[in-house]
């Protein structure tokens, strides 16, 4: 052993744990050079696994001296997806380092960083900085970025799952990129490595971090081959409704959930969307007093202070109950928590395995999680999630390639530190997974655009953003500068507006479309508060307490997540079971009453066949597609149906859908058997017929609006100053339809459409979905009334029609009237 791994191994010793197989295995990978990606659960011991070896790397070097401080400058660059992760990652390794006597500093820089401790990092930079991959691209903003990191010795990417598959992880590229041309050359080796939890595509997810690696037999792939133990249990109503619809149910557990509450230490409560976090924690303050105090909630709107607060409150035992959605998905230890309660189905099998880890964290723990339905249907999702985790089946995440708004920012950001050199950063980029397949001519046209304004946009000073000078690109203004600091970044969102209290503190942000539907006066829920507007003055809404209990419930965009692909074929797996008699799930023995109803009234579908059923009422003429597979795939397969069933016989139709199927409603009799015969299910001529079927250039100016912020084409406006939504949504629109006409060549508006086939749609699923329902057999049946499938359906139509509460009072209505036959 050397003196790096014989400190390591009594660091172990002196705390009594045992360094496990994978840990020893990642150290020593590490200190033989490698690079590559740590697959480890959640609570397993990561961290240790991978800052151990940087430390054991220390030692070795200076194995006489390393308890001497030294101006070792920045040696490690550890980044995370949540700013809320490095508080705890910060402490973990600050014991490690003071334990063992190494006089390192470390660090903190994101967006939560004050400015003060900011200027104090750029004075004496820590040996270790823990970092988010916009706050690594506003250093690479700065003046002499290189020497910054002429001692770098180690990047970790951590939840590297979290990033992949997203515009934040073709950030990270773009910065590693950076990096490993800086260090190109250096005598110091440059080793990335990621730490992700299980993926259907971890060998993939590896490749994207590392990019292009001339020796593959340099990557590694670790493997924590630890059995996390996990009980799951869904919580059954005490009665089946047959004619059910989503989101009714929850509340209606919730003296179910707070008997586990009672039981459990401390209790995270999960939920898919803010506005159901702020429901949940309303209805409990609501019917269990008792618990204000000692109940808290947490969601990426609320005030950063609020949140931190929170997460302290947890770590300090103060707390008994949160009520939270995915900001508190991830690495952040909380060890009281031995309970986890998901709301409603997760929709992926990696996103509720992440949630039940928050409970248990710790090497050896069980993790114990509820799963509670929001309707009775949503028990099957119970059923399916526990068999996926029992199969160990889960999501892939697909990488996003040739992001240009992405990489028309980040040319920027280097031109406006020193500068870049074109043919130099070409060769970098091409060696990343995102733009390996780049153009010389799409990198040509975006260098044209940042300098002269592109074809069209050559007029505007606004646009011609940096110069060229002797082969060197840069920003020379300083005003382009300070605007390009203040919207980097690929998070982009609706426009929000800042909740403060008349009497000063800030509570959050909402999303301006709720506001602006709102008058001085109204009542409102936000932050487990019940508020009354009093005015809106710069983008901030001030509010006051409000003695009222009723109020609205803010909503926020992008609410529904759609049914991941492997959990709607374990689905189709569990439904199968239940055609065939199959019950070893409780949830399916549970359900019986509402399958056999199904039966009555029209047909359960095993594997290997495709359900439509029709049904006529005063609405008109509806038919009921079943393919299973997710809300977004319906959403175009739906219009897809349409258009070819139209083009049998001219007719207009309703679209709804939900993750199990679709209808489609008409005012005449829909020809379907002529329409099947026509190949309606064929994928023949798809992106023709998905372009006539929707929107698609619609479709494409909503994706552009977010592109065209990223690429920095609009300026959302200074802290406090936000543009407005209306302004920055006709801004873009006008780009949009600038480029069309006069550029239609344009590299972002061929991404917009690319993003919306791929995003929207999930074309490639959709493709894929209708392969697989060409091999099926069809099955037609015809009903007096909508069957337990179909009800949902028809109330999802009714939603986007009715308020909350009408919507109650009409749902309750048919739902009698169905069931009494009528």
């Amino acid at each position: 052993m050397t003196a790096g791994e014989k400190a390591i191994s009594a660091w172990f010793k002196s705390k009594k744990w045992k360094q496990f197989a994978f840990q020893k295995e990642m150290q020593a990978a590490y200190l033989s050079g490698f690079s590559g990606l740590l697959n480890a659960p959640t609570g397993s011991g990561k961290t240790f696994a991978l800052f151990l070896p940087i430390v054991a790397d220390y030692i070795n070097r200076y194995p006489a001296t390393y308890k001497e401080k030294r101006n070792n400058g920045l040696m490690m660059l550890w980044i995370t997806p949540l700013r809320a992760l490095t508080n705890d990652i910060r402490k973990a390794m600050q014991t490690v380092v003071d334990d063992l006597e190494i006089p390192w500093s470390i660090g903190s820089r994101t967006g939560d960083t004050s400015a003060k401790e900011k200027q104090a990092l750029k004075r004496r930079q820590p040996e270790v900085l823990l970092t988010t991959p916009e706050s690594l691209h506003l250093m690479l903003s700065q003046k002499d970025y290189p020497k910054l990191f002429e001692n770098l010795q180690a990047v970790i990417a951590d939840e590297w799952h979290e990033l992949l598959g997203t515009k934040r992880g073709v950030q990270l590229e773009l910065g590693l990129s950076r990096l490993k041309g800086i260090k190109k050359g250096s005598a110091s080796n440059l080793r990335i490595w990621g730490i992700s939890a299980t993926i259907g595509n971890l060998e993939q997810g590896a490749d994207v971090l590392l990019g292009h690696v001339a020796d593959r037999s340099a990557i590694r792939l670790v493997r924590a081959d630890l059995d996390k133990k996990i009980e799951i249990q869904s919580i059954i109503p005490d009665d089946i409704e047959q004619f059910s619809w989503a989101g009714h149910l929850g509340i209606k557990l919730l003296p179910k959930v707070m008997d586990i509450v009672a039981k459990s230490k401390t209790t995270l409560i999960f939920t898919n969307t803010r506005s159901q976090s702020e429901i949940w924690y309303h209805a409990i303050l609501d019917r269990y007093p008792e618990y204000a105090g000692i109940m808290a909630m947490h969601h990426g709107s609320l005030d950063n202070e609020l949140r931190s607060w929170v997460e302290a409150a947890l770590h300090n035992e103060m707390l008994k109950l949160v009520v939270c959605t995915s900001s508190l998905d991830l690495g952040v230890d909380f060890r009281p928590v031995d309970s986890v309660v998901q709301i409603g189905s997760p929709k992926g099998v990696a996103r509720f395995m992440q949630r039940a880890g928050r409970s248990g964290h710790h090497p050896g723990a069980t993790s114990k999680a509820w799963f509670v339905p929001t309707h009775s249907l949503e028990l099957l999702e119970g059923a399916a999630i526990k068999g996926a985790i029992e199969h160990r089946i889960f999501e892939s995440r697909d990488p996003i390639v040739l992001a240009m708004d992405v990489l028309m920012q980040y040319l920027v950001t280097l031109a406006v530190s020193d500068g870049f050199r074109a043919d130099q950063i070409f060769h970098e980029l091409k060696d990343t997974y995102a733009y390996a397949e780049l153009r010389e001519s799409e990198y040509a046209q975006i260098l044209n655009f940042i300098t002269l304004g592109g074809k069209t946009l050559s007029q505007y000073d606004e646009y011609l953003k940096v110069e060229i000078e002797e082969g060197l690109y840069k920003v020379k203004s300083k005003r382009v500068a300070m605007r390009h600091r203040l919207t980097m970044g690929t998070i982009v969102s609706d426009v929000s507006m800042r909740i403060k209290f008349l009497s000063g503190g800030y509570l959050g942000s909402i999303e301006e479309d709720f506001v602006a539907r709102m008058k001085v006066g109204d009542n409102f829920w936000f932050a487990g508060r019940s508020l009354e507007l009093v005015k809106i003055k710069d983008m901030t809404a001030f509010v006051k307490k409000s003695p009222k209990s009723n109020g609205r419930i803010p909503s926020w965009m992008g609410g529904r997540i759609p049914l991941s692909s492997q959990l709607s074929a374990m689905f189709r797996s569990k439904l199968d079971d239940v055609a065939h008699h199959i019950e070893t799930d409780i949830e399916i023995k549970t359900l019986r009453p509402l399958f056999d109803m199904q039966a009555k009234l029209s047909h359960l579908p095993t594997s290997g066949e495709f359900l439509i059923e029709g049904f006529n009422s005063h609405d008109g003429y509806h038919l009921f597609f079943y393919p299973f597979e997710g809300r977004l795939v319906h959403e175009g397969m739906a219009s897809l149906f349409a258009y070819r069933i139209a083009k049998v016989r001219k007719a207009s139709f309703s679209i709804a859908m939900n993750d199990y199927g679709f209808e489609l409603l008409s005012a005449d009799p829909i020809p379907l058997e002529e329409a099947i015969a026509a190949d309606l299910f064929s994928s023949e001529n798809l992106l023709d017929d998905i372009q006539n079927s929707l929107n698609a250039n619609e479709m494409a100016r909503r994706r552009f609006r977010d592109i065209a912020h990223i690429a920095g084409l609009v300026f959302t406006g200074f802290p406090g100053k936000t543009m407005k939504n209306r302004h920055l949504q006709a801004s873009t629109s006008l780009l949009f339809d600038v480029f069309n006409e006069y550029e239609p060549d344009n590299v972002l508006v061929r991404q917009a459409y690319n993003e919306a086939l791929q995003f929207q749609l999930e074309e490639f699923r959709l493709r894929e979905a209708l392969s697989r329902l060409q091999k099926l057999k069809v099955i037609i049946t015809e009903s007096k009334k909508p069957t337990p499938f179909a009800f949902p359906i028809m109330v999802d139509r009714l939603r986007e029609k009715l308020t909350t509460e009408t919507l109650e009072e009409r749902v309750a209505k048919m739902s009698l009237r169905y069931s009494k036959g009528k």
